[in-house]
């Protein structure tokens, strides 16, 4: 805070030093108190946060993408049948496969008389045709199809039965600890399951893993063979900042929605299961999203490989060692308290040379109000090889007195 004395014509006087030292004092007293009282404002004006909007559903969850914390949950962990937002993981799988140069989008596949039998919602590929692996995503990710949901699972492992068995090995790699799946559309079956925790899990996976092939969860429509389908997902229309995921229903499940919106850098996820209708399922998923955005936000504190601290090594080519994170570390907190974060560090000590490149060394703990948002390992960033035998008995002889 800057001050100026203002220039207003008024008579001037000379003033001795004793004068103008106490003048000064006096004003470097006020300047400081009226530095606190507007630091004192500042914190005073962060907005209070009301209670999580009540949400109309089974169970219900709303994440940030980033920093992945939960800002409102109700019964998350709770089992649930997930109808067609199985076609989550169908698609996790697929997207998997294409990586690894296993199958190509341009691949063609030989539709089962299983698949095209399949009923509930539909593609409409014909038996025994021939349909690219993008247009099948296509049809299983906007028009919700089981009939390209069977003819991908068959394409990518040979049998359905076989690639449900894919769909609990990624489940159980991704930390999807409370879900198992038996087929690959989410038609009901008593062991088919799994929570809302587990759908943010996978929801966020997908997006980060995929980007390339996240886009196709926005597209509104999709024509095949004549006939044109819409996105059930009615948020896509309704708010701007919506860019997908996946609609799923059946009469035991209810109507049910993932949902993923962006604005400025902050992404959130929302998942709502069990819900009434399909306006509900919307509506329900945007009360979630507008109160996360409207009183949280998500910073990136540390980048991965970023130097976080560098303390002392002992008996090192070097005296200190760089240490950071393996991963980017984001946080998610109410609006205006940035500045109130603090971060502490537990390093190992002494750390003594030699010390391999990814050791860790320590652990960082981020809080906020004395409650801690973050906590991450350190590791070491470089390798630190052992000094010379003069610096090794130097630092020898410093230990014992340390």
């Amino acid at each position: 805070m800057i001050f100026r004395t203002a220039s207003n014509g008024a008579p001037h006087r000379i003033l001795n030093a004793h004068t103008r030292g106490f003048m000064y004092l006096q004003g470097r007293i006020l300047a400081l108190a009226l530095c606190l009282i507007a630091a004192q404002t500042t914190q005073a004006a962060a907005p209070p946060i009301p209670p999580p909007p009540e949400v109309e559903a089974r169970s219900y969850l709303l994440e940030d993408f980033d920093s992945g914390r939960i800002i409102v949950d109700h019964n998350m962990d709770e089992r649930i049948e997930p109808a067609s937002l199985t076609k989550l993981m169908t698609a996790y799988i697929v997207y998997s496969e294409i990586q690894d140069g296993r199958i190509k989008l341009s691949d063609m596949v030989t539709i089962s008389k299983k698949a095209w039998r399949t009923g509930g919602s539909k593609m409409f590929i014909e038996v025994n045709s021939k349909v690219s692996i993008e247009n099948l995503l296509k049809g299983m990710i906007i028009q919700s199809g089981n009939d390209a949901s069977i003819a991908l699972a068959e394409y990518a492992a040979g049998s359905e039965d076989a690639f449900a068995s894919l769909m609990n090995q990624y489940a159980q790699r991704l930390g999807m600890l409370h879900s198992h799946f038996v087929n690959a559309t989410g038609l009901p079956d008593p062991d088919h399951y799994t929570t809302a925790h587990d759908l943010g899990i996978l929801a966020r996976a997908l997006i980060h893993d995929y980007p390339d092939h996240y886009t196709w969860y926005s597209q509104h429509k999709f024509r095949y063979n004549g006939i044109e389908q819409y996105n059930r997902n009615k948020l896509l229309w309704r708010d701007p900042s919506v860019d997908g995921l996946k609609t799923g229903h059946t009469e035991s499940a209810g109507y049910c929605l993932v949902a993923s919106a962006k604005q400025g850098d902050m992404r959130l996820i929302s998942v709502v299961l069990g819900t009434k209708s399909e306006d509900a399922r919307a509506n329900e998923s945007r009360k979630l999203l507008n109160y996360g955005f409207r009183f949280y936000e998500t910073h990136k504190l540390y980048a991965a490989g970023q130097t976080v601290t560098s303390p002392e090594i002992w008996k090192g080519e070097i005296k200190s060692i760089p240490l950071g994170l393996k991963k980017d570390l984001y946080v998610t907190i109410p609006h205006q308290q940035y500045q109130n974060l603090k971060a502490s560090m537990n390093i190992t000590a002494p750390i003594i040379a030699p010390v391999q490149k990814d050791e860790k060394l320590g652990d960082m703990k981020v809080a906020l109000d004395g409650d801690t948002v973050a906590e991450r390992p350190l590791y070491a960033l470089k390798n630190v090889s052992e000094g010379s035998l003069s610096t090794r008995l130097i630092d020898e002889v410093k230990l014992m007195f340390k």
